[in-house]
């Protein structure tokens, strides 16, 4: 029990939170990898509450002394961890037919312990500094509420970090919408904080924030995220601004707003925080620039037409075998190809929620194919050889149809290759218009084919 209390000491002489958050930690740190275990069978349960009561209030061999209320406070959380590490403990030796039932008493033990954190804070005058005890309390209640509600360890190692959580399949999810209402109690106490900003846990508020968001996401409650940003704006006059908090907290807040935006087919906000988000990313979170990317490559497709680089997709395999069939597809103008790749990956891309913005790709990829009937028709003949070449504006539609045709590999009529090529020109993706009585389509000599340079 001694290292535990020890660092809890250090941290509070030093005021140093993280250090002190350490101290609460469910994992075993490299250097004591049976640290939990030593400090479960350091006491009983008869004798817990007086062990903890000593070293924390009653300890005469060190100077340290805390005020009594935030010192029982204080007594109270570890006396909580204390049950906690040894429910952890059993579930982690516990046969695969009883893990639902112990990582349920996991997660509950685990709530007991955040709920006396939040009552530290409350009523027992916890200072700010020690915010993240609040970061630590919330990331693993997260994840063992997410342990209770599935019993396997399959999915475990995908909830630690940064990431997208989603589970579009989610039915039974009570310990995990239990641990968001438990996240928006300590958003709250963050929140509505009204002391003097350098001393305000204000400063923990994105962090919690982004629990939330992960959490709303694997629920598949994603609208819920509204109502967070909803709050954020109306306290904005009394916040930090973003800027000044752990590039960490700004990355991962920027990445979710922008999927947000994303999903509500916002594709200019969307754009904007992601590569807010990717500029600031560390360049070694690959895994974190890569789910970035998931979203911002759409984003880029639709906004600006452009297309992933195979420079840009080195790093990332799991992306090259989403993106670069498609993007050949549409940059040849290979329609049949663009909607076999477009199958092929359906599955994917439909579990990351990118299947409906990609298959609007598919414009991107007629207007190419087009593009290559407007530059294969050549040039006008010159009434004067001093005057410039002028390239052939006035296209049949019937060349059109059958480059569609033979693109997509069906056989169409004029009247849907005219509704294609209407379309085309409502999206501002060509130029000009269709004189239905001539059966040809005029296209402007100024640029027939926006940003792309004819």
């Amino acid at each position: 029990m001694d290292p535990i209390f020890e660092g809890f000491k250090k941290a509070y002489e030093e005021g140093n939170g993280y250090d002190l958050s350490m101290t609460l930690s469910p994992v075993d740190p490299d250097d004591a990898p049976d640290r939990l275990y030593k400090f479960f069978r350091s006491t009983n349960f008869a004798q817990v509450k007086k062990d903890i009561q000593y070293r924390i209030l009653y300890d005469s061999a060190t100077p340290f002394k805390l005020p009594a209320e935030e010192g029982n406070g204080w007594v109270e959380v570890y006396l909580a961890y204390w049950k906690a590490v040894g429910e952890i403990l059993n579930a982690e030796n516990a046969p695969k037919s009883n893990a639902k039932e112990s990582w349920t008493k996991v997660y509950d033990s685990w709530k007991e312990m955040t709920n006396a954190l939040i009552r530290g804070y409350t009523n027992c005058g916890f200072e700010a500094w020690t915010v993240p005890c609040l970061y630590v309390a919330g990331k693993y209640m997260r994840i063992f509420a997410i342990k209770a509600d599935e019993a396997t360890g399959a999915s475990t190692g995908s909830v630690n970090n940064f990431q997208d959580d989603f589970n579009p399949e989610a039915e039974k999810n009570e310990k995990l919408e239990d641990a968001a209402r438990q996240l928006n109690r300590i958003f709250t106490i963050c929140l509505s904080d009204r002391a003097p900003l350098d001393e305000s846990r204000k400063w923990g508020i994105y962090n919690i924030i982004n629990l939330l968001f992960k959490t709303y996401f694997k629920l598949n409650s994603i609208s819920l995220s509204k109502n967070i940003l909803k709050a954020i704006q109306a306290y904005r006059g009394d916040m930090p601004t973003l800027d000044v908090f752990p590039k960490a907290h700004q990355v991962t807040f920027k990445y979710y707003v922008g999927v947000i935006y994303f999903l509500e087919e916002n594709y200019e906000e969307s754009e904007k925080h992601l590569t807010e988000a990717w500029q600031l990313c560390h360049r070694d979170a690959i895994r974190n620039k890569e789910l970035i990317l998931t979203y911002l490559i759409p984003c880029h497709l639709l906004t600006t037409h452009t297309l992933p680089t195979l420079t840009l997709l080195s790093p990332y395999p799991r992306l090259q075998e989403l993106f670069l069939p498609l993007s050949r597809c549409i940059k040849k103008g290979d329609l049949a190809g663009f909607d076999a790749a477009l199958v092929a990956g359906e599955d994917e891309f439909v579990k990351r929620r990118i299947y409906l913005t990609l298959e609007r790709g598919r414009d991107i990829a007629l207007r190419n194919l087009l593009r290559k009937v407007f530059i294969a028709g050549g040039f006008e003949e010159a009434k004067d050889a001093n005057t410039p070449p002028v390239r052939r504006t006035r296209i049949p539609v019937a060349e059109f149809g059958a480059a569609i045709s033979l693109g997509s590999k069906e056989t169409m009529d004029s009247d849907e290759v005219e509704c294609l090529l209407a379309n085309m020109i409502y999206r501002n993706l060509m130029k000009g218009y269709i004189a239905r009585e001539r059966g040809i389509v005029v296209l402007s000599k100024g640029g027939a084919f926006p940003g792309t340079g004819v």
